[in-house]
């Protein structure tokens, strides 16, 4: 099992790359990385040929330019490991090293959390065996969740996933500067490695 955090995207809606906010002094990839490294599970960035990232203790792959989608990422990351993964968007600064062991180590092709009131694809087990399936779906343009739910999908109900903390909580992303701002007031710093 490896780890992948999924640092393509352009962040526009956040006014910069995701990869390089800081949350908390730290760049905001730096939360997810530690998470997945604690867990044991060895992660890669996978990230456009252009995306700005900051000073990584982790390898770093690149995905095509095109498209900008994050099946990209994890297409790639597939492609490049053939093993499964677990895949993490950058900017969810609350998983848990517990969260992350729980949902890689769960049985089945494509493990998926549902938290929040929804799936939550972007922090998922995905298996080599799925790569046609994901490949079709990043041709065809469809979205990640879309596309998971086609491929019948083990989902981990929230009150299962309670015990690793709030749901809602562990997977709150950043997106906005009012979600930066939130998750600045809740900072997990005393809560990691």
């Amino acid at each position: 099992m490896r780890g992948c955090v999924l640092a393509g995207g352009a962040g526009s809606r956040l006014g910069g790359v995701k990869a390089t906010v800081e949350l908390g002094g730290r760049p905001l990839i730096s939360y997810p990385l530690s998470a997945l490294q604690a867990a044991g599970v060895d992660p890669i960035v996978v990230a456009k040929p252009d995306t700005e990232l900051p000073p990584l203790d982790a390898r770093v792959l690149r995905e095509p330019a095109e498209p900008r989608h994050p099946l990209a990422g994890i297409v790639a990351a597939l492609r490049e490991l053939d093993r499964p993964v677990l895949a993490c968007a950058c900017d969810l600064p609350f998983v848990t090293p517990e969260l992350a062991r729980h949902v890689g180590g769960s049985a089945g092709s494509l493990v998926v959390p549902f938290a929040a009131g929804r799936l939550q694809p972007l922090f998922a087990r995905y298996e080599p065996g799925l790569l046609q399936g994901l490949e079709d779906a990043l041709a065809d343009g469809k979205t990640v969740t879309a596309t998971v739910e086609a491929l019948s999908p083990v989902v981990l109900p929230e009150a299962a996933l309670a015990r690793f903390g709030d749901p809602a909580r562990l997977f709150a992303n950043v997106n906005t500067p009012a979600e930066l701002e939130a998750a600045s007031a809740g900072d997990p710093l005393g809560e990691r490695p």
